[in-house]
């Protein structure tokens, strides 16, 4: 019996760290897709900000945010208590309980999937800010963001916290992880303001092309991919058949959706617009997937590609929209995240029995208003004390020399 405990334990450890490993290239991903839809000008400052990003992500919620997220028993349902570094997320042997026959596994092979989260929630604020952020106080808040902002909302959901106490239902964070990071770039956007020439003085929008779409491609099907370890992972564990089972319809339910959501979103582009747009074809690819995520496991393969394919339709409007509204977004980071993670989290009320309309309105307004309301103060701190845009010269010239003080295409400039 021993034995077998061990190997479970070995299985679902290892499980978790290869799931958490198909996480962290969706860094790749952003990094990509972000990469390839701001002018080449901005490319490598770009760059910069998604693998600094994701640094920082992990070394503060090492530091702290583990321990806020999940502080084992917190002061109360709403405040988790003080932190301290990596908490409980020790390498100890797990605990095996008898009387439910659960294997639990390493403890920093749960650390280790929790911060690749956080940084694709802090990801999703670099697309949205692009092109016109300072780098440093964009990184300054990516401190906040992820070592309290994030983990906090965390712990309400994810660490039984009071939202969990309500039965607000998100599988792997279609609201906790990606309408949060949305969330916060929205309030970034509306005190940065949109980028030089975006918008005409009558109301018109003019399209700034991305400089590399087959980048951009790249990075979308890095993201799908990615996708698997971030809706598969969440199930914990697979050293069982009906874990394995679990999974497996993971799987194929979260690459339905990003299926459904691709060809809808194309659809909508070619009746909207009389063409059949790229860009919007991948926001529809990755708006199913953030559509799927809060709930994955109980939906049908059919119903997963219509949950998806939905979202591709929502993610064209609400792009629409937003430009309409002259709230200047270059990658579509807060209509995919944003508006396709609250409807991933009602359409959880298709499939699941447990699923309560209003406790998922509730966490929808909770998570919004937290975020919102914490990440304004922080942008309005930063940008009151070292400013949070670049001047008109630095943004015409373009970010990577005045940031980074280099091209990433020097060949283009000769």
């Amino acid at each position: 019996m021993e034995s077998v405990i061990e190997l479970k334990y070995a299985l679902d450890t290892f499980y978790f760290l290869v799931m958490g490993a198909f996480v962290m290239l969706m860094a790749c991903g952003f990094a990509m897709l972000e990469a390839g839809l701001v002018r080449s000008k901005n490319t490598a400052e770009i760059l910069t900000k998604n693998i600094v990003l994701y640094s920082v992500a992990c070394t503060m919620y090492l530091l702290c945010g583990y321990s806020l997220m999940y502080p084992g028993e917190g002061l109360n349902a709403l405040i988790p208590g003080l932190p301290s570094i990596l908490g409980g997320g020790d390498n100890e042997a797990a605990a095996v309980i008898a009387s439910e026959g659960d294997i639990y596994y390493s403890g920093l092979s749960d650390f280790f999937f929790q911060a690749v989260f956080v940084a694709a929630a802090m990801s999703i604020v670099s697309g949205a800010v692009a092109e016109r952020m300072k780098l440093w106080s964009f990184l300054l808040f990516a401190v906040f963001m992820t070592g309290f902002i994030y983990p906090i909302e965390g712990y309400w959901k994810w660490g039984g916290g009071f939202l969990d106490q309500k039965g607000f239902l998100d599988f792997a964070g279609s609201g906790v992880v990606h309408m949060a990071g949305a969330t916060a770039a929205l309030a970034g956007v509306l005190l940065l303001g949109a980028r030089k020439g975006k918008y005409g003085p009558n109301g018109q929008v003019n399209a700034i092309p991305g400089a590399n779409l087959p980048l951009a491609t790249l990075g979308t099907f890095l993201l799908w991919f990615g996708w698997f370890g971030f809706n598969g992972g969440s199930e914990l564990v697979v050293s069982d058949v009906a874990e394995s089972n679990a999974v497996s319809l993971i799987f194929v339910n979260t690459n339905a959706a990003a299926a459904g959501g691709c060809i809808l979103a194309l659809i909508t582009s070619q009746i909207m617009f009389k063409k059949a747009d790229l860009t919007m074809a991948l926001n529809g690819a990755l708006a199913g997937l953030v559509s799927i995520t809060a709930e994955p496991l109980t939906p049908t393969p059919l119903l997963a590609t219509i949950i998806g394919g939905i979202g591709g339709i929502i993610v064209v409007l609400s792009i629409v929209f937003l430009d309409k509204n002259k709230i200047d977004d270059p990658v579509g980071a807060i209509s995919v995240h944003g508006t396709a993670g609250i409807w991933g989290l009602l359409a959880v009320c298709l499939s699941n029995s447990d699923a309560s309309l209003g406790s998922q309105i509730l966490g929808i307004v909770v998570i919004f208003g937290w975020v919102f309301a914490a990440s304004l103060i922080v942008w309005s701190i930063i940008k009151a004390t070292m400013g949070i845009r670049v001047s008109d010269e630095e943004e015409s010239k373009g970010l990577d020399v005045t940031d980074c003080g280099l091209d990433a295409y020097p060949e283009f400039t000769k």
